[in-house]
C-alpha cells in the first residue's frame, strides 16, 4: 500500500474531498503519482486551476514525511479507504472521508453504534434521558457516537463511560484540538474506551463552519441517530437529516410542546422520525438484542474461503441451495452447514424455501453549525 503521507498531503488541500480524491485515484492510479503530477495533469484529472495550484504550492513547501512523523508522535493514527480498520459503517455512505485521524481505537464492536445528539442547552430532563439511554445501550454492547459538544453530547459520552461501554467522539477540529476546552478530561477518558475521530488534519482549529459537515460522520458511523433535545435550528437536526439521507434510522425523544429545546425533536416526529418512548425501543427496532450472538459468531467462526465463495455466489439475487450446489460443485451438506454459520454471523439471510441472499452492508438487518 502506498504511503499515507500522500493521502495526508491531498487532505491538507482545501477543496479536495472524497469526490476529487476518487477522481485523482481513477486518473493517476495512486495518490503518490498524483502528488508528483504537473498542474496540467491535475487539471486533466478534474481539479480546478486554483486547487491544482494549491497542490503545487503545498508540494514545494511541505515535507510530508516530517508531517506524518509528527502526527504519529502525538499518538494519532491515520486511516484511509484502503485500511481494514477503517470504520465499516462509515465506508457504506456515499462519499466517506478519504482520511480519518484517530486517537484511541476502532474495533469490530463499533459496527453496532448509535448516535445520541442534541442541544447544548439541555434541560434536566434531556440530561437524564441522554445519560440513561447511553448507559443502557452501552451496557448492552452498543457503541455510543456523539460530538463531544456541551449538553446532550457530553451527557451521552459520560453515560456510556460510566458503565464501561465504548464511545466515539467526532470532532469539528483536529483530534489534537479539543473543543470545548473544558472537555479535555472527558476526551482523555473517551480515548481509553473508544476514540476521538476527525477528518480534519491535526492542528485544525474548531471553526464554526467545520461542525455541520462533521455531523455527517456522526450519523455515518451509526446504525441510528437519536435526537434527545433540539431547538428549531439545532445542529442535531443536521445530523438527523444526514442519517435519513444515508438510509439510517432516526429516533426523536418527545418533549414539551412549550419547551424551546423540544421543538426540533417534536418536528422530527411529525415528519416521520420514530418517537423514542422507552430506552429499549432502539434495541428492538434495530434488532440489536442479538448483538452478543453476532459478536460470538464473529469471534469463534471467522470468515474463510468457502464463506467468501458462497457469499459472492449469492450476492445479487436469492438462490436455492440446490442451485448453489450446481454452480459451486460442492456437496449440499457442506453448503447447508456453511450457510447456517453465515446466517448466524449476519452474512446471509434465508428468504424462504431454502433460498438464501447475501446481506450487503447497506441491506443489513440492523438498519441500514455545532450541535446546539
Amino acid at each position: 500500500m502506498e504511503s499515507k503521507a500522500y493521502w495526508i498531503g491531498f487532505n491538507m488541500v482545501k477543496g479536495i474531498g472524497a469526490v476529487r480524491t476518487r477522481k485523482l485515484l481513477d486518473f493517476f492510479g495512486s495518490l503518490e503519482v498524483a502528488w508528483q503530477a504537473p498542474v496540467d495533469a491535475l487539471r486533466a484529472a478534474g481539479l480546478p486551476l486554483k486547487i491544482a495550484e494549491q497542490v503545487r504550492k503545498l508540494r514545494r513547501e511541505a515535507d510530508l514525511d516530517s508531517i506524518i512523523t509528527q502526527i504519529h508522535s502525538q499518538g494519532i493514527e491515520v486511516l484511509t479507504w484502503g485500511d481494514d480498520d477503517y470504520p465499516r459503517r462509515l465506508k457504506e455512505i456515499e462519499t466517506p472521508p478519504p482520511v480519518l485521524y484517530l486517537r484511541g481505537t476502532i474495533t469490530e464492536e463499533d459496527d453496532w453504534a448509535v448516535a445520541i445528539v442534541g442541544t447544548r442547552k439541555m434541560t434536566s430532563y434531556g440530561r437524564q434521558v441522554a445519560d440513561e439511554l447511553a448507559a443502557y445501550l452501552a451496557h448492552n454492547g452498543v457503541t455510543i457516537v456523539s460530538g463531544l459538544a456541551r449538553g446532550v453530547d457530553s451527557a451521552a459520552h459520560k453515560g456510556a463511560l460510566k458503565v464501561g461501554g465504548r464511545t466515539l467522539a467526532v470532532l469539528g477540529s483536529g483530534v489534537d484540538r479539543i473543543y470545548p476546552p473544558e472537555h479535555r478530561k472527558l476526551a482523555g477518558e473517551i480515548v481509553k474506551q473508544g476514540a476521538l475521530l476527525s477528518d480534519y488534519a491535526p492542528g485544525t482549529p474548531p471553526e464554526g463552519v467545520n461542525f455541520p459537515p462533521r455531523n455527517r460522520l456522526i450519523s455515518g458511523l451509526s446504525l441510528a441517530t437519536v435526537v434527545v433535545e433540539a431547538g428549531e435550528r439545532s445542529g442535531a437536526l443536521i445530523t438527523a437529516t444526514f442519517a435519513a439521507e444515508q438510509g439510517r434510522e432516526v429516533f426523536a425523544v418527545p418533549g414539551s410542546i412549550q419547551g424551546p429545546q423540544s421543538k426540533g425533536a417534536n418536528r422530527l416526529i411529525r415528519e416521520g422520525a420514530r418517537p423514542l418512548l422507552h430506552v429499549e425501543d432502539v434495541l428492538k427496532a434495530l434488532n440489536l438484542e442479538k448483538i452478543s450472538v453476532h459478536r460470538q459468531a464473529r469471534a469463534v467462526l471467522p470468515a474463510n474461503e468457502l464463506e467468501e465463495r458462497l457469499f459472492q455466489l449469492i450476492a445479487d439475487e436469492p438462490m436455492h441451495v440446490d442451485e448453489i450446489g450446481d454452480q459451486s460443485g460442492l456437496p449440499i451438506e457442506m453448503i447447508s452447514a456453511t450457510l447456517a454459520v453465515m446466517e448466524l454471523k449476519g452474512l446471509v439471510r434465508q428468504v424462504g424455501g431454502m433460498s438464501y441472499l447475501a446481506v450487503r452492508e447497506q441491506q443489513a438487518d440492523y438498519g441500514e453549525v455545532e450541535n446546539g
